[in-house]
Order: structure tokens, then sequence, then C-alpha cells
């Protein structure tokens, strides 16, 4: 199984769902596709955006981690 490249917050705020056709977020260090999912259209999935680390977030959804479950893994974060 090959490595999975690493993008920086940078590169990730560009799939936001509006400035390229992907729509990535970030979770405890690992970047999720959720293009396809009916509830990211056009970026948003409630308050909030696609295209950032949601690791802080998680505490206040009505989900746990285990959504991340549903959506492949694309990338790595760069910590820095």
């Amino acid at each position: 199984m090959s490595e999975l490249p690493t993008y920086t917050k940078s590169q990730l705020a560009l799939r936001n769902g509006q400035d390229k056709p992907q729509t990535w977020v970030a979770y405890k260090g690992d970047i999720y596709d959720v293009t396809e999912s009916r509830l990211w259209r056009n970026g948003k999935h409630y308050e909030h955006w696609a295209g950032q680390d949601l690791t802080d977030e998680l505490a206040d959804a009505p989900h746990t981690e285990t959504v991340f479950e549903k959506f492949k893994r694309v990338g790595k974060l760069s910590p820095a």
C-alpha cells in the first residue's frame, strides 16, 4: 500500500467545494474526500466549511468521529 500524499493547510483550503472540484475536510491529521456527500454540497455542512481541519469542531457535531469511516482518505495534513 502506498503512502498517502501530504497537503498543507493552504492546499486543503483550495478543496473547499468552490475553488476546485474536490471537497475535502481534515480530521486528526487525515484528509477525507467528501465530494460525493449530499451533506457537503457547495462546500458547506451546517455551520462547517470544507477545506478546513474539523478536528476541534467535532465536539459540536451530533455524531462521532466514526462518520469519517464513510469517506475515502486522500491524504495527510502537514503539521506545519
